[in-house]
């Protein structure tokens, strides 16, 4: 008798035509990716297998596609029996991936799922003009570590924390001229 996790991927793993053998192959796949372009009101399924990638990578593009995608193979291994999904125990995933999770764990229905990423991506990619804002990895280092510095530097630039992501591994975000002054820091 053994359990199993489910983890789902975030923003930063899409590609054009991910998932397009699966929709080529199984019909539940194209009947999610036809059921998407209905509820967003446009053809997020052309987006993602056709491109183009600047198109595909834009936050209110990104977060429905990736969502789409995970959620797809979800069915599709859970409808086909590839494994036995009533055994995992624990779904999750990074950012975005955790509505992933709320979805195929049916906490969220898909069609809420879709509306909430479209609106939550485009409120993220609005939320600075495009090329001005930023994210950078700080590895090796401790969060408390990483606060100091921005705290004991607020009069030189703005950046904040945006993701504690592991022991070692912090994302700071800002505007891209004051992350350039923290990098050097």
């Amino acid at each position: 008798n053994y359990m199993f996790s489910v983890i789902f991927p975030g923003q930063g793993s899409q590609i054009v035509g991910m998932g397009k053998n699966l929709y080529l192959k199984y019909d539940i796949v194209k009947k999610l990716f036809r059921e998407a372009d209905e509820i967003l009101g446009f053809s997020i399924s052309n987006i993602i297998l056709e491109g183009p990638k600047e198109k595909l990578d834009l936050t209110e593009n990104t977060q429905p596609a990736i969502f789409l995608v995970g959620y797809s193979i979800f069915n599709l291994l859970k409808n086909e029996n590839f494994i036995d999904l009533k055994k995992a125990k624990f779904f999750a995933g990074h950012s975005l991936g955790e509505y992933t999770a709320l979805a195929s764990a049916e906490c969220l229905s898909f069609s809420e799922t879709l509306k909430i990423l479209k609106i939550r991506g485009n409120a993220m990619q609005n939320a600075v003009p495009k090329g001005e804002g930023g994210m950078v990895a700080v590895l090796g280092s401790e969060i408390k570590k990483i606060e100091d510095l921005i705290n004991n530097n607020a009069k030189f630039y703005e950046c904040f924390i945006a993701n504690d992501n592991s022991e070692g591994q912090i994302v700071v975000s800002g505007k891209m001229n004051d992350l350039d002054k923290f990098i050097l820091d």
